[in-house]
């Protein structure tokens, strides 16, 4: 995502890159980018906890007021448990949710608001119309 995010930023669009993995983040040195240390796959916050979610987001974000050194980290103080025990088994096992060729909500609500703001389905996760098999 870096690489992406320097590009972007080339044409005058600032980027923020949300990461869970410091190390691959500094190698690529995105223009600006806010570390979460939870599980990857987990860079948002918790499944199920929308407030969280909002927190850790609202944190991230300020990271376009607050890092102007290109290749600059955010530093996000959210914790992902009181130990540091998860860190072992986030090695050995995957506990991500499984990823399926179809949108995911995490309620019947954001599922209702995003199919009213658009109904036809989300062209990225839609992708574009496929040519008739001959």
């Amino acid at each position: 995502m870096g690489l992406i995010a320097r590009q972007i930023e080339a044409v005058g669009i600032a980027t923020l890159c949300m990461t869970s993995a410091l190390d691959i983040t500094r190698a690529v040195n995105p223009p600006r980018a806010a570390f979460l240390d939870y599980p990857l796959g987990q860079t948002a916050g918790k499944v199920g906890e929308p407030a969280l979610q909002r927190a850790i987001m609202a944190e991230a974000l300020q990271g376009f007021a607050t890092l102007k050194e290109p290749g600059s980290v955010k530093m996000l103080p959210f914790k992902w448990d009181d130990s540091e025990d998860w860190k072992r088994s986030a090695f050995t096992t995957d506990t991500r949710l499984a990823r399926l060729d179809t949108p995911q909500y995490q309620c019947a609500e954001d599922r209702a608001l995003a199919e009213a703001a658009s109904p036809d389905g989300c062209a990225i996760c839609v992708g574009p119309a496929q040519p008739p098999a001959n």
